[in-house]
């Protein structure tokens, strides 16, 4: 496996563990459909919190939150559309980013919630 995959596993990992410390529940990981993949589907309380997890081994070419592009906001947004339909959700969805930076053997983690669209 790619360097980089490994490190993008690491840091789901990471930010499951993050959640579920936060008080979270974990509903799904990798929910896929049409072109998009969801990281994570989380619920609190009455909250759907849909995360993406943008891991990565340096800033020196930005944070890790500037790496989610418009397009791949537009592919969550209608698949968790679907996901809420098609599991008759009643529920607030709010979509967030874990970025995370490795730091030699660390690594930092920021939650941004409700990061770039609300509905």
């Amino acid at each position: 496996m790619a360097h980089h995959n490994e490190l993008g596993k690491k840091g789901e990992q990471l930010a499951t563990d993050f959640l579920l410390k936060k008080g979270y529940d974990i509903i799904e990981r990798n929910y896929r459909f049409d072109k998009a993949e969801v990281d994570i589907i989380a619920q609190i309380e009455e909250t759907l919190a849909i995360v993406e997890v943008k891991t990565r081994s340096t800033i020196d070419f930005g944070n890790p939150q500037d790496f989610v592009k418009p397009k791949q906001i537009q592919r969550l947004v209608k698949a968790v559309d679907e996901y809420v339909t098609v599991n008759g959700l009643d529920v607030e969805v709010r979509f967030d980013i874990i970025a995370i930076v490795k730091d030699g053997k660390n690594f930092t983690i920021e939650h941004l919630e409700d990061a770039f669209y609300h509905f």
